[in-house]
């Protein structure tokens, strides 16, 4: 065991860290902080996470913690998995005794028993967070660091206290807690474990695909998400939840003509993304932005290779992905189908004379979205020819001035119609028909292409004159 001559306790500043040392001295317990606080202090970054270790029981020092915060402190147990749970200060503070843990082969889910310090720290997954430091008692301030953590994360390296087949087959979440870390702090997976990570990767079928996503979703909130893309297709992780963007994959070549790798450009889109936005959502429609276009490849004599629909077909392959993975089935996978469909309308503005009429119909469609839309399409310009992106990116700043000043003219952006079918139906004394709806549909139109002004008096009138062609009659009011 490894340990340092600095005192760390005042690193932990925390208040509920002394609460917890004047409760656990009185108890005669010794309390440890451990897991990702501990790492994060030697990464000089902030860390929310609070996981006390006691050897002993975990419930009955959280009990007693509670009751020294205050007599009205709940606390939540867990006694099949010897675990506490107190908040204090708007904080979740986990409290959990010295365990051992085993695992049956097809279940995640451990079999737990009291163990010791050595015992509990050997269970974790990285080296990098198999370290504690000791909260009271003769070591206080101190690091345990049983198998090199601290050197591990000078060098940024993960990988496994024990046999990472051992690790990984046990819980096999951690191998893509493994691809999440290096994503996220750029750190380099260790040879051995991340061949085991290859060796063990079908065992990732028993993970739940909500638990994949968790660790997914923060792969591509990280700094540059192309890094743990990457190393979860390499590692042979990313067949299991996301096969369509594998199939992503490769360049054919038909009469010397090839297209470029869509795969290779998606993690470009999805970097450059990830260098202006924190969009969770606009992440994933980037990453699911070209995901039709293996479906939707064919190879012309003339032009080469095409993919035409691909936004359409991408657009319905959203949702089914979405409910694949347990990802929200709400406005947020509306958003994606939304921007997935929309993504080349920019584009086509861009290659043809950018008309009124056009813009105010992308402006309609995309509503609030159009700034995120944008930046989809600005990512989307992968080209290797330096005076074509820069040739299409002056283009998009053309595009975004015209929507500029449509959006101030028309106010389309969430645009709500100034006729209502409640106003067409009471008009003309109807009830919900389809002349209803040809009249909205005809005002709609008529103001997307610039006929009249997006106003309820020229509507009105407007609704008065295709009432006529359709031989409705207005309702006279009674005085």
């Amino acid at each position: 065991m490894k340990t340092t001559t600095q005192n760390l306790r005042k690193k932990l500043q925390n208040p509920i860290y002394g609460i917890v040392e004047k409760v656990a001295d009185q108890m005669n317990l010794t309390a440890y902080a451990v897991g990702g606080i501990v790492r994060d202090i030697f990464l000089n970054r902030t860390s929310k996470d609070v996981d006390i270790l006691v050897v002993g029981s975990g419930i009955e020092l959280a009990t007693a913690v509670a009751k020294e915060i205050s007599p009205k402190c709940e606390v939540n147990v867990f006694k099949n998995f010897g675990t506490a749970q107190v908040v204090y200060n708007g904080e979740l503070i986990e409290f959990v005794g010295a365990r051992k843990e085993s695992y049956n082969k097809d279940s995640r889910k451990p079999i737990v028993e009291n163990g010791t310090l050595f015992d509990d720290i050997s269970r974790r997954d990285f080296t990098i967070n198999a370290m504690a430091i000791a909260i009271n008692g003769p070591e206080s301030g101190q690091l345990i660091d049983y198998y090199n953590g601290l050197e591990d994360l000078k060098n940024k390296i993960l990988k496994t206290p024990l046999d990472p087949d051992i690790t990984f087959s046990d819980d096999p979440l951690r191998m893509m807690r493994a691809v999440r870390f290096a994503s996220q702090l750029n750190f380099s997976i260790e040879t051995t474990t991340f061949e085991s990570i290859q060796r063990n990767a079908s065992r990732l079928e028993i993970i739940s695909n909500e638990r994949i996503m968790d660790e997914f979703n923060k792969i591509l909130l990280s700094p540059k998400p192309s890094v743990g893309i990457k190393l979860s297709e390499s590692s042979n992780l990313l067949p299991y939840f996301l096969p369509e963007i594998v199939a992503l994959k490769g360049v054919e070549i038909n009469q010397g003509k090839a297209h470029k790798d869509n795969y290779l450009h998606t993690l470009e889109v999805v970097d450059k993304i990830g260098m202006v936005s924190n969009n969770l959502w606009l992440l994933w429609t980037a990453l699911l932005h070209d995901i039709a276009k293996p479906k939707t490849r064919r190879f012309d004599n003339e032009i080469g290779w095409t993919f035409y629909g691909h936004e359409v077909m991408g657009s319905n392959m959203v949702q089914k992905i979405f409910n694949r993975l347990k990802l929200p089935a709400n406005e947020k996978m509306k958003y994606v189908q939304k921007l997935v469909f929309l993504h080349l309308r920019p584009i086509a503005l861009v290659e043809d004379i950018i008309t009124d009429s056009a813009v105010r119909r992308l402006l309609f469609e995309a509503g609030e979205d159009i700034d995120d839309l944008m930046l989809l399409c600005e990512a989307d310009v992968t080209s290797k020819n330096p005076a074509k992106v820069k040739k299409f990116l002056n283009n998009f700043t053309i595009v975004r001035a015209k929507l500029k000043e449509i959006e101030e003219k028309d106010r389309l952006r969430n645009w709500q119609p100034p006729i209502s079918g409640d106003i067409i139906m009471e008009s003309f004394g109807l009830k919900p028909c389809r002349e209803v709806g040809l009249i909205k549909t005809a005002i709609r139109e008529a103001i997307l292409d610039g006929i009249i002004p997006n106003e309820y008096e020229a509507a009105h009138q407007f609704m008065l004159l295709e009432a006529k062609k359709l031989g409705l009659t207005l309702k006279k009011i009674k005085n």
